[in-house]
């Protein structure tokens, strides 16, 4: 009876983290269709800057952290499913990698976002 409660739930843990994975491919897929559209649009229209073009790489960042985020969640769904060393070990791998992105692609963002407010207050004054 154990055993079968074991499968059932694997199963059902393992379709769990393919439903988010799928959802980490939605939203980073959105957001560089969101990112390409801007791009086009700011070509189109002239408007091809420098800073456009850091603030279409800031909202196309923040569809990449979350579509980290979900991939991270997805992958530890995985493994708190009956894991082994060597499932451990690459969690561990992975979840560094994409936390150190994660950590640099938000530091990046909070600098832009700190030099727009300070711009936009050096506008205004």
């Amino acid at each position: 009876m154990d055993a079968a409660l074991a499968d059932k739930f694997n199963l059902i843990a393992s379709y769990v983290a393919l439903a988010i994975e799928c959802g980490a491919v939605f939203v980073v897929a959105f957001g560089a269709l969101q990112a390409m559209a801007a791009l086009l649009k700011a070509i189109a229209n002239g408007q091809a800057t420098g800073l456009e073009g850091r603030q279409i790489w800031l909202r196309f960042a923040t569809w990449i952290l979350l579509g980290l985020e979900f991939a991270l969640a997805a992958d530890i769904l995985r493994t708190a499913v009956a894991p082994t060393w060597d499932d451990i070990s690459k969690l561990a791998v992975i979840a560094t990698i994409r936390t150190m992105l994660n950590y640099f692609l938000a530091k990046d963002i909070m600098a832009f976002d700190k030099s727009q407010k300070a711009g936009s207050e050096g506008g205004a004054a």
